[in-house]
């Protein structure tokens, strides 16, 4: 801020308290002592305003409101380019120092704790109640409004509960997908092979792939879906259609791995149209210890759901 400006703001603030309390201060001298019968000399539908002073607690208000104001204008930032004199900010409060002073404090509290089980594999953090709980509450500050309270993802965002991972479920993957995030690309093929082609195509994964049936009335050729499957899809789906983990490439024989629907319908605009999701990094916005816990928190519960399948 200018100088000129700085100034502008300390006049007019300082000549505001100023001039109220002079206002405060006359109006109190000229005002009667205790109550009166005597009125303003003034009258509204009838009804007459008395000349009583103003009272005590009143006035003792507006004193108290006024010696507040110039306190806080001295501890804090109000007066132009006047930092304020609040204890345990270097260049003055404001919200940024307030929350890094709070992020200092938390970083002195819980980094050791951070930092213990950033040392351990995260096997093993997937194992500690402690750490568990720590995750959960990350994950729903910073996960949920994607994949949910439960984890078990929405239409686009993919359930994190069961056994499919389109980049991987080993613990280090998941820890390098919340770390430096992910952009999965389906291209489309609506213009390479045509409508029928997508319908075809569609129904090939629907019925071979996938082992359902396809809705009645339809006119698609699995056949000629799978010699186009062959031509333009193993590239990254693979020859059996279970999918490519270092290229993001869900594994299309499990219903549960197409996280845009795995209707006849959605197939056909999935591949007509093709899909493109991102998952943002997490690297700038909570560090490696956080995402270290977080990758434990989600491993957890996979895991979990692997342990009720076997038994």
């Amino acid at each position: 801020m200018t100088t000129f400006w700085s100034t502008y703001i300390c006049v007019l603030t300082i000549g505001s308290l100023v001039g109220l309390t002079w206002l405060l201060l006359a109006t109190r001298k000229g005002e009667s002592k205790g109550s009166t019968d005597q009125t303003m000399g003034h009258s509204f539908d009838g009804i007459e305003e008395y000349d009583n002073p103003l009272p005590k607690w009143w006035f003792w208000l507006f004193v108290g409101t006024l010696m507040f104001s110039v306190g806080y204008l001295i501890l804090y930032p109000g007066l132009g380019n006047w930092k304020g004199m609040l204890p345990g900010y270097k260049d003055g409060w404001t919200g940024v120092n307030e929350w890094q002073k709070e992020m200092d404090k938390a970083d002195a509290k819980f980094g050791p704790i951070f930092a213990k089980f950033a040392a351990m594999p995260v096997e093993e953090v997937a194992e500690d109640p402690q750490a568990l709980k720590m995750g959960g509450r990350l994950f729903a500050s910073n996960c949920s409004v994607c994949h949910g309270s439960d984890a078990k993802g929405a239409y686009g965002f993919p359930n994190l509960t069961d056994n499919d991972w389109r980049w991987g479920g080993e613990p280090e993957t998941i820890k390098a997908s919340i770390l430096n995030g992910r952009h999965g690309i389906m291209p489309a093929w609506a213009e390479v092979i045509g409508e029928q082609g997508v319908a075809d195509v569609a129904a090939f994964v629907l019925t071979n792939l996938d082992g359902r049936t396809l809705p009645e009335g339809t006119k698609a050729d699995p056949a000629n879906g799978q010699k186009l499957f062959a031509t333009n899809c193993v590239a990254c789906h693979g020859p059996e259609g279970k999918g490519t983990p270092a290229m993001g490439a869900p594994n299309l024989t499990h219903p549960q791995a197409f996280i845009y629907g795995s209707s006849f319908a959605q197939l056909q605009q999935t591949i007509r149209y093709g899909r493109q999701g991102q998952m943002p990094a997490q690297q700038e916005i909570q560090g490696n210890d956080k995402v270290h816990l977080l990758a434990a928190y989600v491993y957890s519960l996979s895991k979990g759901n692997e342990q009720a399948s076997a038994k």
